[in-house]
C-alpha cells in the first residue's frame, strides 16, 4: 500500500481533544498525580492509571519512594490533588464535580519484580522499565516542526479554553473535540478542506448556528491567513445539543488518546501511553528522546522530514536499535544520521532522563493539547522540543 505521507498531493485529517474530554480527565489526573511525586522526590516511581465516570474517579497502579513511611503518609495527598485537578479543568456539573466526586485510590507499592529488572546496581546501569519500541518525528511544513493537521487542532481547543476560563465565552463548556482535514499541495499544507468541532455548552437553546457564531473567530483567529475559504465545509456540533459532556457523558480512562498526543496520525506510533509514568518508563521517555533527536536532524537542515525508532529491552539500560528514516527529504545518508544520533546523546534511561532533566515535575501541563510541538519552559518543561542538539549531530555526521 502506497504510504499517503509520500504523496505531494491529499488531503490529511488529525484530530484534538480538550482538557474536559473524559479521557483527557484521566490523563491530567494521573499526571498530577506523578508531578506530586517527583516534588517529594525526583526519583520517585510512579505508573498510576485514572478511570472516570459519573461522580466517581478510581485511581490505580503502582508508586514508590525511598521511604516506605513517607510513601504511607503520601497517599493521603491523591484525593487532594485529584480534586484540584478536577476543579482547573472546570467541571462543576451535578454530576461531574470536583466538590462531590467519590474517588477511590488504590495504588499500592511497586512490584519488586519490577524494580529489580529497573533499578541500578552494583554491577549494572538502570534498566529500561519495559520492552517497547518509540518513535519520534519531525517536518518542516510549521515553525513548530509539526505535522499541521495535528498542531492547529490543538490550537483551535487551546484558545476554545482560554476564553472559556477567562469569561470570555462564558457558555463553553470544558469537553470538546476538534477535527481538520488540511489540503496538502506540492507536500506543504495550504488549505482546510473541512472542520469539525464539537463543543460542551452550558445553555441548553444554543443551537448548532449558535455556537458556530460563537467559536468560528477564534478557529479563524488560530489558522493561517487564506486556510479557511468558501469551499471549507464546517460541521460545528453536527448531532445537534451537547450540554452533557465530560466523565458524566462518556466515562474516561488514562492512555486512550496517544494519536492526539503525538503525531495526529502522521508518523508511527509504538503503542505506549505517556500519562501517569515517571520517566524511567522509556514508553515516555524515550519518545520524548525520539521527539527531540527528530526535531533537531531537521532543525539541523539534515531533513525535510525524519522518523527516529529506538527499541528497548526491560532491565536493559542501552537501545537495542536506533533507525532514522527521511523520507526522501534527507541531505545524507540516513545511517550516518543513525551514527550521529549514538555520538550525540546517551540514550539510556538514566542518559536520556539527565539530557532532558526529566525527574522534575512537568508532566501535568503535557496532558492535554499534546505533547509535542511546545515550547521549552524555563522550569524545564517540554526540554525536548529544545533544538540544542543540531550543531553536534551536523559535526557528527
Amino acid at each position: 500500500m502506497t504510504n499517503p505521507m509520500s504523496r505531494k498531493d491529499y488531503i490529511f485529517t488529525s484530530e484534538s481533544v480538550s482538557e474536559g474530554h473524559p479521557d483527557k480527565v484521566c490523563d491530567q489526573i494521573s499526571d498530577a498525580i506523578l508531578d506530586a511525586f517527583l516534588a517529594e522526590e525526583p526519583e520517585a516511581r510512579v505508573a498510576c492509571e485514572t478511570f472516570a465516570t459519573t461522580n466517581r474517579v478510581v485511581i490505580g497502579g503502582e508508586v514508590g519512594l525511598s521511604d516506605q513511611n513517607r510513601l504511607q503518609e503520601f497517599m493521603g495527598k491523591v484525593e487532594d490533588i485529584t480534586r484540584d485537578c478536577i476543579k482547573g479543568i472546570g467541571y462543576e456539573q451535578d454530576k461531574f464535580h470536583h466538590a462531590t466526586c467519590e474517588i477511590t485510590n488504590l495504588l499500592h507499592e511497586q512490584s519488586a519484580h519490577i524494580a529489580q529488572g529497573v533499578d541500578a546496581a552494583a554491577e549494572k546501569d538502570e534498566g529500561a522499565g519495559d520492552q517497547g519500541i518509540m518513535f519520534g518525528y519531525a517536518t518542516t511544513e510549521t515553525d513548530a516542526l509539526m505535522p499541521a493537521p495535528i498542531q492547529f487542532s490543538h490550537a483551535i481547543l487551546r484558545r476554545l479554553a482560554e476564553v472559556r476560563k477567562d469569561g470570555t465565552e462564558p457558555n463553553l463548556g470544558p469537553d470538546a473535540k476538534s477535527q481538520l482535514s488540511v489540503i496538502y499541495r506540492g507536500g506543504k499544507p495550504v488549505g482546510v478542506s473541512s472542520v469539525v468541532l464539537s463543543t460542551q455548552h452550558l445553555d441548553p437553546d444554543l443551537t448548532s448556528a449558535d455556537i458556530r457564531a460563537m467559536v468560528e473567530p477564534y478557529i479563524t483567529e488560530v489558522l493561517p491567513e487564506g486556510w479557511l475559504t468558501s469551499d471549507t465545509v464546517w460541521h460545528v456540533n453536527p448531532t445537534g445539543k451537547f450540554v452533557i459532556g465530560g466523565p458524566d457523558g462518556d466515562a474516561g480512562l488514562t492512555g486512550r488518546k496517544i494519536i492526539v498526543d503525538t503525531y495526529g496520525g502522521a508518523a508511527p506510533h509504538g503503542g505506549g501511553a505517556f500519562s501517569g509514568k515517571d520517566p524511567t518508563k522509556v514508553d515516555r521517555s524515550a519518545a520524548y528522546a525520539a521527539r527531540y533527536l527528530a526535531k533537531n536532524v531537521v532543525a539541523a537542515g539534515l531533513a525535510e522530514r525524519c522518523t527516529i525508532q529506538l527499541s528497548y529491552a526491560i532491565g536493559v539500560s542501552h537501545p537495542l536499535s536506533i533507525y532514522a528514516d527521511t523520507h526522501g527529504t534527507g541531505e545524507v545518508d540516513p545511517a550516518a544520521i543513525e551514527r550521529a544520533i549514538d555520538q550525540a546523546m546517551d540514550l539510556t534511561p538514566r542518559g536520556i532522563r539527565q539530557h532532558l532533566g526529566l525527574n522534575k515535575p512537568i508532566y501535568q501541563r503535557t496532558a492535554a493539547y499534546g505533547h509535542f510541538g511546545r515550547e521549552p519552559e524555563a522550569d524545564g518543561g517540554f526540554s525536548w522540543e529544545r533544538t540544542d542538539l543540531a550543531d553536534a549531530l551536523k559535526r557528527g555526521i
